[in-house]
């Protein structure tokens, strides 16, 4: 079991919903430094000493290692900075997927790489945060990189673990954030993500699950892939609408 009283963390992209909910939540349970990345520190609006206001941008090597000098004393770090762009996989310009790919896979990558030694001594803790899409691939060049997230997760796990380091992956649907502002859908709260988050690190697990939907499609990868993706394709929902045309008598 990992206690977070007394540790002392790095929490990138920390100026957006979920990033700033893990610096206060992380400060509740008693971290004695929050390191709060930002590509502009001047967007962290958290008020406590313990907070260090951080210019980070994952996908620039040498802010990255600045990043690292900086916060030498580093014994968590929660990788949430990512952007979705949500292309097209087969769209002929490939721009927006390996800006994506850049920001949700090589960030992490290249920000856990610049503290192995550190987590290695302190039996440290690494988070990614993933997303449900990387389960099942509705979201296009998001889930692209989200999946691949993922699988650098379990390959992080593989590396470290040895090494005493616990390595998170956290996946979850829809949340109340700036990033899915323009989504039409039930929402998870920035708060209870991170709340389910923390608990996971305290209780050693390795994977957090943060609604039941996200649940639910867990479960459901043992399914042979046409069943688990029947309910979204074109013929899936043909079939539906005929279903309720039936049912309640309206024209087709």
């Amino acid at each position: 079991m990992t206690q977070l009283a007394a540790q002392t963390a790095l929490v990138t992209g920390a100026n957006g919903g979920l990033g700033r909910e893990f610096v206060n939540q992380l400060l509740a349970r008693g971290a004695t430094k929050v390191y709060a990345g930002a590509r502009n520190p001047e967007t962290i609006d958290v008020n406590d000493p313990r907070v260090v206001p951080l210019q980070l941008d994952v996908t620039d090597p040498d802010s990255v290692a600045r990043a690292a000098e900086v916060a030498g004393d580093v014994s968590l770090v929660v990788n949430n900075a990512g952007i979705s762009l949500a292309a097209r996989v087969l769209d002929d310009d490939t721009a927006r997927l390996r800006r994506e790919l850049e920001v949700n896979l090589l960030g992490p990558l290249a920000v856990t790489s610049a503290f192995p030694d550190q987590l290695a001594a302190r039996s440290g803790v690494v988070v990614n945060v993933a997303s449900i899409l990387a389960w099942i691939a509705l979201g296009g060049s998001y889930s692209v990189s989200k999946a691949a997230l993922g699988s650098a997760t379990d390959s992080m796990r593989l590396e470290l673990g040895p090494w005493g380091v616990q390595v998170v992956g956290v996946y979850m649907g829809y949340v109340d954030t700036d990033m899915a502002s323009g989504v039409e859908a039930p929402k998870s709260a920035p708060a209870d993500v991170v709340r389910q988050v923390l608990d996971g690190i305290q209780a050693g697990a390795l994977e957090v699950t943060a609604d039941d939907m996200t649940r639910a499609v867990r479960d459901g990868l043992a399914q042979p892939v046409d069943e688990r993706y029947a309910p979204f394709l074109p013929e899936a929902a043909e079939a539906h609408d005929q279903e309720h045309h039936t049912t309640t008598g309206e024209p087709s």
